[in-house]
């Protein structure tokens, strides 16, 4: 006679927390200043003012965009304070940067206003494996908010996970 397979995981009490699921849709855009720069290093006012009064910004529309330079240029803040007035009313957000600068940006505001209530005293499971562009920071912010909650916290998939942090402690 043949025994029922019984699936514990799915039978279990295991909460799975997959950051792939808060991931913002939507365009990253990374803008290179080094473009509006003489010869790619050298800042003129007066032209890179004519830039940004003729550039078309409404491009950036719903787009998350990191401004940055990939030159060793000397670029002074005012120029960067200058583009984000431009684009902030297109962009969904702007920071200085790389666009993994920007995704750990996207993840912060995401993970401060996340309510995890729904984990209290629960063995949680942060899910790995991302198809999207989940920064690593992102993995260390949430772990650290669950972790005043959660009864548990692995790592990994629920076959095969790695276990982070018992709360020994009776949590209220």
């Amino acid at each position: 006679m043949a025994k029922e397979i019984i699936n514990r995981v799915a039978n279990s009490k295991l909460e799975v927390f997959d950051l792939e699921d808060y991931y913002p849709q939507g365009k990253r855009i990374l803008f290179d200043i080094k473009d509006w720069l003489y010869e790619g290093f050298v800042l003129r006012e007066k032209d890179f003012r004519a830039l940004v009064k003729e550039h078309d910004w409404s491009l950036y529309q719903d787009a998350y965009v990191a401004l940055t330079c990939t030159t060793d240029a000397i670029v002074p803040d005012w120029a960067y304070m200058l583009l984000s007035i431009h684009l902030e009313p297109f962009a969904k957000k702007i920071v200085l940067g790389n666009l993994e600068t920007l995704e750990v940006s996207l993840y912060q505001d995401i993970i401060h206003d996340l309510d995890i209530s729904a984990f209290k005293n629960k063995p949680v499971i942060i899910k790995g494996c991302s198809k999207k562009p989940v920064p690593s920071s992102a993995y260390i912010m949430i772990t650290n908010k669950l972790k005043p909650l959660a009864k548990s916290i692995m790592f990994g998939e629920a076959c095969s996970s790695v276990p982070l942090f018992k709360n020994t402690s009776s949590i209220k």
